[in-house]
């Protein structure tokens, strides 16, 4: 690159990764989470075509992590092909396109995080809290449609349904016939960490 254009393409470069308050300081003074986003900075310089990110936010500050996580959404919607590795599967479901997931060095399933899902067959959870028995409450519920399990817990029962969203409406309404009353009700869906404890019978790791 000629100068003029180092110049320029520097400029850029430092207002994507959000350093160019800090462009005239020493780099001995940026703290780890700036000292990586710098790195991912050289390694855009050159505008690549491929950008390989190999866990860049182990270790730094929840501002320093997010804005490297901005920085590599806004380089894959101008089109830059990125390839990132991470254990941390909220990163994973945020950023990319295609998801492959590795388990001792080989590659065991890959596809986009609705086909990983839809893998391994797992239905929305809902846990709801309910007064009185959680046995009559859980009978009510199970002849809903699109429940295909009801289990009970101490003061709530646990659905697994099709589409926990849609079918809500009819299972409230399914208790409030039954004179249950419901407390609070959380709608958990099948996310990639389920996808890989399901694939390899183990938690995630380093």
């Amino acid at each position: 690159m000629s100068k003029s254009e180092a110049r320029s393409r520097i400029d850029e470069v430092l207002d994507v990764i959000g350093l160019t308050d800090r462009r005239k300081d020493r780099t001995n003074t940026y703290s780890g989470g700036m000292k990586r986003r710098l790195n991912i900075g050289i390694g855009l310089l050159h505008s690549p075509r491929l950008l390989i990110l190999d866990e860049p936010t182990v270790g730094v500050d929840p501002q320093s992590r997010n804005a490297i996580l901005e920085s590599v959404e806004a380089l894959s919607g101008e089109g830059m092909a990125v390839l990132y590795t991470t254990h941390y599967m909220e990163e994973a479901e945020r950023l990319c396109d295609r998801i492959g997931i590795i388990d001792a060095g080989t590659v065991i399933a890959e596809g986009t995080r609705d086909q990983l899902t839809a893998s391994i067959g797992e239905q929305d959870r809902m846990r709801i809290e309910v007064s009185g028995s959680v046995e009559t409450a859980a009978e009510h519920v199970r002849s809903v449609d699109g429940v295909s399990d009801v289990a009970t817990e101490e003061r709530a029962i646990v659905v697994l349904t099709d589409d926990g969203s849609r079918r809500l409406p009819g299972i409230i309404s399914r208790l409030a016939a039954g004179s249950v009353q419901v407390g609070s009700i959380d709608i958990s869906r099948p996310d990639l960490e389920a996808v890989f404890l399901h694939l390899t019978g183990k938690a995630l790791r380093e």
